[in-house]
């Protein structure tokens, strides 16, 4: 594992943004593994300006989303479904049918999640997979507990999660559950690219990459992936102990020249 503290919030959402450049540049046919949320709606659109004004191609690019709420319809205002089409998908020239996130509406929720990894798997795996940090130290809607071995399937979603989402929803309730992408799957993709920022995550960034390795903290799993490198803004670093190992290895690190 990596860690790039970067000093704003900004900067750290336009690196994560030409990580994921580089990665569509470098391989046409990548694929993609996408997230949600607040700070990524920054990333994406600065995925939207490269498109616009640099000409960064998706055409033959295929993505998949880590999850989506159980009964929303795709075209329900507080689905992951409309999220996507609103701060990516209509703003790049990605085909519709490259796009793929779980149906939370299926009738058979197990038939969709072995249904989903077997997309996954027919397009050869994800090569890049965006990931954020919830409160609870998920990863996807993998909250406190769940398998470190486990795959795509429906989950009940825990208190911190609702109170972090659900002032999100505009209208109606919010779902008690979704469909997510297991950690197990999430540790297949050959890279996994995390973006947490905010001094409200400090505590929980610091134990999924300083502390030990447990299904309470289902991102500390990210410790355990070949090639996983954390993107984060000054005030969510505060609480590392190992802040000035980090920018040290970042500093030295060829890779990132031509980022910095």
């Amino acid at each position: 594992m990596e860690v790039i503290i970067r000093e704003s919030t900004e900067a750290a959402c336009g690196m994560v943004a030409q990580i994921i450049a580089r990665s569509v540049r470098g391989k046409a046919e990548t694929v993609l593994g996408l997230a949600t949320g607040r700070t990524m709606e920054n990333v994406y659109g600065k995925l939207a300006q490269m498109h616009q004004s640099d000409g960064l191609d998706f055409s033959f690019c295929r993505t998949f989303n880590l999850d989506e709420y159980i009964g929303l319809e795709k075209d329900d205002i507080n689905s992951y479904h409309h999220y996507m089409t609103e701060h990516l998908f209509r703003h790049i020239n990605i085909k519709p049918g490259n796009t793929h996130l779980p149906d939370g509406t299926a009738k058979d929720l197990k038939a969709e999640a072995r249904a989903y990894e077997e997309k996954i798997r027919a397009c050869g795996g994800i090569d890049l997979q965006l990931l954020g940090i919830g409160r609870s130290g998920h990863i996807g809607f993998n909250e406190p507990l769940s398998s470190l071995m486990s795959r795509t399937r429906d989950k009940v979603l825990a208190p911190e999660t609702m109170a972090q989402n659900g002032p999100l929803f505009i209208g109606g309730e919010m779902p008690k559950r979704a469909m997510t992408m297991g950690v197990g799957t999430i540790l297949e993709s050959r890279r996994a690219l995390v973006l947490v920022t905010g001094e409200e995550k400090a505590d929980i960034l610091a134990q999924s990459v300083e502390g030990p390795v447990t299904s309470r903290v289902t991102a500390s799993a990210l410790q355990m992936h070949p090639s996983c490198v954390v993107v984060v803004d000054e005030a969510a670093a505060s609480k590392l102990h190992d802040r000035d190992y980090f920018r040290w290895i970042y500093e030295n690190e060829p890779e990132w020249d031509a980022l910095r």
